[in-house]
């Protein structure tokens, strides 16, 4: 396939030549607009479901993070069928297409009254929304979260299909990747501020059409590019290699592991630098024992069923897989303390947010403070602190990749504590104005103050998340770099679930026996800095067990930090 692929694209001039350049924009402009669109409707959605739904905040709460979860899950599964059964161009087509079909189905509910509940603005109460509204509602998220998938999971590997060997070994790669993640960034900052704006200034028909009519044309200029892409074969994963080692390893847990560790005895590829698996984790090196070589073994030495004999790499990419799980698992609070994005617009609404005295920041876009911040913290890193640091030690001095998480986690810890002090400041000031039973009244105090909390998460985002992808792309073999790059979004989706579960907890214990809930409807009535002063309470003790993994892993493969 590789052939078909690499030798049209040594004569430049073949207008029938597929792949190339030409073809990036399509892709790139595909998932550009569906982050855009759902980056765009996520920030207000807790106002819409309040608002126009009827929801109580916990409740609209929870169901955006279960969304979340849901969105950066199912690229986990897309890339697994994409890769191993249906290809990636049918993978992305299919998520387009979903993608554009879930916002069409949210939009139409700005559009026709009977899809929604009815609401009275004077008395501030809408009716509570009906079997068939729930479904359009829960149908229309549930599109986009499968077109997320669909277009994440194969958007950045099918890029770098069009792309000839010479292209990859003449740097068009990196500046593939560069304009990949400039792309998704932009579009992420334009979601988080002109969707948003359009939304507050024009009304949820204009700003819920606005993604509809920009997934249309993104949607239909990758499929009109067709023609031109280059579309290699589906490929066995590496996921059914991890899964073979499990299986084996328990049909093999009879035999006896020798004393000392010997060739011949293990299976293993002819070319392969691992011979003999390592002493850690030795159950599992049951899988890859030769039993008997006549029953085991093909006569040109390859298994004769992989579910019962693997090789020496297939148990040490296994092993290399589970050494990093306890790491891994410390990213998780990061995403349940960004995750408290829509309690940070219920309390920037409530706050002065007059930049001049014409304009004000829309309450929902103070969440591209932070995208903002982890752009500038990278660029702080990489042209500032790195070449003075070099320049003073007189070597290239880097942070290695631990202490960039640990770095992350800390900044977590400060951030959400900075966010539970401002809103006890906020919650007094408007108690003492009168506020009690006006949640939407505006307090005597500048949403400037929350500026501190986006800032840090900005530095705990550009830290922690750089770090774990270079962490794991550096431990986790090469043949399982597609794991390791989905193993970030993979934490994602833990962490919305971690963070829907506290919440309900928090909610259902101080909600009950009649008693006001710390995440009750009415902001200036609950207690959400008692809230957040749980999540700060958890994302220490995440820290603490961090430092305990960090140092239990030992060094890391290339810098030894």
């Amino acid at each position: 396939m590789e052939n078909v692929i690499e030798e049209p694209l040594l004569n430049k001039h073949n207008s029938n030549v597929k792949g190339g350049f030409r073809t990036i924009p399509f892709i790139i402009a595909n998932e550009a607009c569906e982050r855009l669109a759902s980056l765009g409707l996520m920030p207000n959605m807790i106002l819409y479901l309040t608002k126009v739904y009827g929801m109580q905040t916990a409740e609209a709460s929870n169901f955006l993070l279960l969304w979340s979860a849901a969105t950066n899950f199912i690229p986990l599964i897309g890339a697994f069928l994409a890769d191993s059964y249906v290809g990636r161009y049918p993978m992305i087509g299919f998520g387009s297409i979903a993608s554009l079909l879930g916002m069409v189905l949210l939009w139409l509910t700005t559009l026709f009254p009977t899809s929604r509940p009815i609401c009275n603005q004077f008395a501030n109460s809408c009716s509570s929304p009906t079997t068939i509204q729930l479904l359009i509602l829960h149908s229309s998220f549930a599109l986009m979260s499968i077109g997320a998938g669909g277009i994440r999971s194969s958007s950045l590997a099918f890029g770098i299909d069009q792309l000839s060997k010479r292209d990859k070994d003449a740097g068009i790669k990196e500046s593939y990747l560069s304009w990949y993640y400039a792309a998704v960034s932009v579009s992420s900052l334009l979601g988080l501020s002109v969707v948003v704006y359009i939304q507050d200034n024009m009304g949820w028909k204009v700003g819920f059409g606005v993604p509809v009519i920009l997934m249309f044309i993104a949607t239909v200029s990758f499929f009109l590019a067709t023609p031109f892409y280059v579309m290699l074969e589906a490929k066995r994963n590496i996921l059914s290699g991890l899964a073979q080692v499990f299986v084996a390893s328990y049909r093999n847990r009879l035999l006896q592991l020798p004393q000392e560790d010997k060739n011949g005895i293990y299976h293993h590829e002819k070319d392969s630098i691992l011979q003999v698996p390592t002493d850690k984790l030795r159950f599992l090196n049951k899988a890859c024992i030769i039993g008997n070589p006549l029953q085991d073994l093909t006569p040109n030495g390859r298994a004769l069923n992989p579910w019962n004999l693997c090789t020496v790499d297939q148990v040490e990419d296994l092993k290399a897989l589970l050494k990093i799980i306890p790491i891994w698992t410390t990213g998780i609070m990061l995403t349940v303390n960004v995750s408290q994005g829509s309690f940070l617009v219920l309390q920037a609404s409530s706050m002065d947010r007059h930049i001049t005295s014409n304009f004000q920041v829309p309450a929902a876009s103070f969440a591209t403070f932070m995208i903002l911040s982890l752009i500038l913290w990278v660029i702080l890193y990489n042209q500032v602190l790195v070449p003075v640091a070099s320049r003073i030690k007189g070597r290239q001095t880097l942070l290695g990749t631990k202490q960039k998480m640990g770095v992350g986690l800390f900044s977590c810890c400060i951030s959400i504590a900075s966010l539970a002090v401002v809103e006890s400041v906020r919650r007094k000031i408007a108690i003492e104005q009168g506020y009690s039973e006006q949640p939407q009244a505006v307090v005597n105090m500048s949403a400037m103050w929350l500026l501190p909390r986006e800032i840090l998460d900005g530095l705990a985002e550009a830290a922690n998340v750089i770090g774990q992808i270079e962490f794991f792309l550096t431990e986790l073999p090469q043949s399982m770099s597609s794991v390791a790059s989905t193993l970030g979004g993979l934490g994602m989706s833990v962490g919305s679930l971690v963070a829907s579960f506290v919440l309900s907890a928090v909610d259902s214990v101080t909600g009950g026996r009649g008693n006001e809930s710390w995440l009750s409807s009415n902001i200036n009535k609950g207690h959400y800095d008692y809230y957040y002063g749980i999540i700060c309470a958890l994302s220490i003790v995440n820290f603490v067990y961090f430092l305990y993994c960090s140092k239990s892993y030992g060094p890391c493969k290339e810098r030894g930090k």
